[in-house]
């Protein structure tokens, strides 16, 4: 354990902010030979799979943070289907996922966090996921990095939490208590046929931009009040597979359920490898929807 906090400490000590915004400006850059060796050299030491790609070719990419966040090609995820069923919304590997107990999600072993503040410090937020279900899944380096709703759904609300830039490597999730919840974040807030639904899109180290499909980017500049978009007078309605943004860099994903809302399969398991589209659990139907 000493030396997992020895391996993290550098992390407490670099301008974290400053860092990923520097590499966030460097991966914009278009000079070919500049972006062209970086996505070289990328793809040898995480072995992409650029075959699913929209654009197979890496060097088409005006720059490396557009090849970094590179569409799919149409089949290359197919969205499961049923009208109960809930679909992963992101390529990864599933960090933890279980029950939310007495308002807390598991972060890893002795490591957890609240509900309340991972959703940005508000009791009505967070009360409709009281006793509910939780997913954490990472995403590597390597994975595609776009996020897709789970399940039909209509967003009501999103809200920007800013915060640190700890990386959320599982070294670093085993090591830094409420990583999660004080990282920096986006969390949007659906009503769907199954009850309340969160998707949270947290950020690292490194990770230059979130960016939202309907808003664009979200971070930077970076923050330090909580902002809010109310949707509830025009609500999005939106449908299963459909995307919601994507990370400039590597990071997580968090999706809240409802108490008795849906079930996990049980078959998923942590450290388990996970794509977008495939059957991850079902939903539980309100009866007044």
């Amino acid at each position: 354990m000493l030396d997992n906090y020895l391996r993290v400490l550098p992390q407490y000590l670099v301008p974290q902010h400053a860092l990923s915004r520097l590499v966030g400006y460097f991966t914009r850059c278009q000079k070919p030979w500049f972006k062209d060796g970086l996505i070289k050299q990328f793809i040898a030491h995480y072995a992409v799979d650029m075959s699913t790609a929209l654009e197979p070719d890496p060097y088409q990419y005006p720059s490396f943070n557009a090849f970094f966040t590179r569409k799919l090609r149409p089949d290359a995820r197919p969205i499961c289907a049923g009208v109960d069923s809930i679909a992963c919304p992101v390529d990864g590997c599933i960090s933890q996922l279980g029950k939310i107990d007495q308002g807390r999600i598991i972060q890893a072993k002795g490591f957890h966090y609240d509900v309340q503040q991972l959703l940005g410090g508000s009791e009505a937020r967070a009360a409709p996921f009281s006793g509910g279900t939780f997913a954490t899944i990472y995403l590597a380096p390597k994975d595609y990095h776009r996020v897709h709703l789970p399940i039909d759904a209509t967003l009501v609300e999103m809200v920007y939490v800013p915060g640190q830039l700890f990386s959320v490597n599982p070294l670093t999730a085993d090591t830094v208590p409420h990583l999660f919840a004080r990282n920096e974040r986006v969390a949007m807030l659906f009503d769907t046929a199954a009850g309340p639904m969160a998707i949270v899109m947290v950020g690292a180290m490194l990770v230059a931009s979130i960016n939202i499909a309907w808003e664009g980017d979200i971070t930077p500049p970076q923050s330090k009040t909580i902002k809010t978009w109310d949707y509830k007078q025009q609500p999005k309605h939106m449908m299963k597979g459909e995307e919601l943004g994507y990370f400039e860099l590597g990071s997580t994903v968090i999706v809240l359920f409802g108490a008795e809302r849906m079930r996990w399969l049980e078959t998923l398991a942590p450290e388990q490898t996970v794509r977008f589209g495939q059957l991850m659990g079902h939903q539980s139907f309100s009866s007044e929807s």
